[in-house]
């Protein structure tokens, strides 16, 4: 589970979110939907902008939050949380090595409606973004929307050249998706030993016979963590692609091609850097996607792609050598286990378009 804590301007900004969208003293309506936030911090720093978060959050949906952290946290969480949202504590009886998907099982068993929304402790839904989710909910299995940072500190650019390069060719893995608790328990839930936890759920539905919406214009802001977490999380990150063996290829090449590129054209090495930035870019384009990605974000892609490829050799380095990476107290060897070989055709419903608004 996330420990997450936004920075000074990610606070301010959420602030100001949670000022517009309070509304002039009208009752918002409520959904028939649980919003699932499985949590274990070790600092609070992030407490009083979270809180603010939930209570506009609680207004709207039925909220539990899972909470693994320390004791001490545990409680002063209760306290700040009392009246606001149901606050558990994992199953006990759960066993796994990632403590968040624990915390999902134990949300999803725990809630009182059928569209459950799971979400990390960074990722901010606004009233537009709950109810297309409810909607798409009544005719898919799983929901996965589009993540975008809010603000845009650099390191938070730098991982946008990732998202661009993802909705360029398909979808990306946001911090972020919704099930029908139905489909969720009838499946047993998902592994709780792996590292990427997201791409497991998707696999995992999808392997039930489950239907899964994609749609690219359902924007859901997610804050930027500190510069520091963002660079402890490079090799783990990278670790994931583990789990998608055509990634790691690509990702495990990038450096050998462009150290023999370089050597031989290097005005060939500049058009594959060109190359990159316009498939980024036709990714930030993307079903109105420049509302929320700037257009000097693809030029991050280049960079992000470089990054991969070194994080990747240490990434498989820590396979070899040490049975796995490290994952808060535990070290987890699988990323994710493999896609189903014959998946149903009517597994992935892309939304490519606004169409599914309505």
């Amino acid at each position: 589970m996330s420990s997450f804590s936004p920075t000074g301007d990610a606070r301010r900004s959420t602030r100001r979110w949670d000022v517009e969208h309070q509304g002039a003293g009208t009752p918002p309506a409520r959904l028939p939907m649980t919003y699932v936030l499985p949590l274990r911090w070790h600092t609070d720093t992030g407490l009083a902008e979270l809180t603010d978060y939930l209570r506009w959050l609680g207004d709207r949906v039925e909220v539990l939050v899972v909470d693994g952290s320390p004791q001490d946290l545990f409680a002063r969480h209760a306290e700040a949380w009392r009246g606001l949202v149901r606050h558990l504590p994992p199953d006990p009886s759960g066993r796994g090595l990632n403590g968040k998907v624990l915390g999902v099982h134990t949300g999803v068993r725990a809630a009182g409606h059928e569209h459950v929304v799971i979400a990390d402790d960074d990722v901010r839904y606004d009233e537009a973004a709950l109810t297309a989710v409810h909607r798409l909910l009544g005719r898919a299995d799983l929901v996965r929307p589009q993540n975008y940072f809010d603000p845009l500190p650099w390191h938070a650019w730098w991982d946008t050249g990732r998202t661009l390069l993802n909705r360029a060719l398909g979808a990306d893995y946001p911090g972020t998706l919704a099930v029908r608790r139905g489909t969720f328990l009838a499946m047993g839930g998902y592994d709780p030993d792996v590292l990427f936890e997201n791409l497991e759920l998707i696999r995992t539905v999808r392997a039930h016979s489950g239907t899964e919406a994609a749609p690219t214009w359902l924007y859901v802001r997610r804050l930027p963590p500190h510069a520091a977490h963002f660079r402890g999380q490079r090799v783990r990150q990278a670790y994931d692609d583990l789990a998608q063996p055509a990634r790691l290829l690509t990702a495990l090449a990038v450096l050998p091609a462009a150290a023999a590129v370089a050597s031989r054209r290097p005005r060939a090495l500049l058009g594959a850097v060109v190359g990159v930035v316009a498939l980024a870019e036709t990714g930030r384009r993307r079903a109105g996607g420049g509302r929320v990605f700037p257009p000097t974000t693809a030029l991050a892609a280049p960079l992000w792609l470089l990054e991969r490829g070194v994080c990747s050799w240490l990434a498989v380095a820590q396979r070899l050598l040490l049975g796995g990476v490290r994952y808060g107290d535990n070290r987890i060897r699988r990323a994710a286990n493999p896609a189903p070989r014959n998946p149903p055709t009517r597994a992935i419903l892309r939304s490519r378009s606004g169409q599914d608004r309505r």
